[in-house]
């Protein structure tokens, strides 16, 4: 019984331990983040129901940890519906082990918050905003990023001589 006991509690422990803390952002939050970061920011714009997004989030999440030491810093930005927020989403980047910054978006106008990230942005998702507030490197993608190309984008953005 002893034992039983230890179990669940560890597991319990396990659990918590890897809780997805997810905040509600507005675009001023996420503007402030741009704005006050420093090194290479990469922040990626999903959703829980796009299949393109999930299949690259991963490997960001290993390639950005890569460079960790060069200042790389990874955003997931949940642009789910607000039914989603917090338990579904939660749930949903627990299940996927998505154990990186996340945030999600409360902002239902594209009108209003795709051009404040990119004037070209149409709204489509999976996209990518890369910036590196040092060399002024900034390029954005409105495609799935294969995981060669995402990490030949992110040398280019640690590496650029602007």
């Amino acid at each position: 019984m002893k034992k039983l006991f230890f179990s669940i509690i560890l597991l319990l422990s396990f659990s918590i331990a890897f809780a997805q803390n997810i905040e509600k952002w507005k675009m001023n939050d996420l503007k402030s983040y741009i704005e006050q970061g420093k090194g290479v920011l990469v922040i990626n714009f999903w959703a829980t129901f796009c299949k393109p997004c999930i299949a690259e989030i991963s490997d960001f999440i290993k390639i950005s940890e890569q460079y960790e030491g060069q200042q790389v810093k990874l955003l997931l930005v949940s642009l789910d519906q607000p039914a989603n927020y917090p338990k579904k989403l939660a749930s949903f980047v627990k299940k996927q082990k998505f154990f990186t910054s996340i945030v999600w978006l409360d902002e239902s106008d594209a009108n209003y918050f795709c051009p404040l990230v990119d004037t070209s942005w149409s709204g489509s998702i999976p996209s990518t905003l890369m910036i590196n507030s040092v060399n002024g490197y900034r390029r954005f993608f409105e495609m799935s990023l294969d995981p060669a190309i995402f990490e030949k984008e992110l040398k280019l953005a640690i590496e650029a001589k602007l």
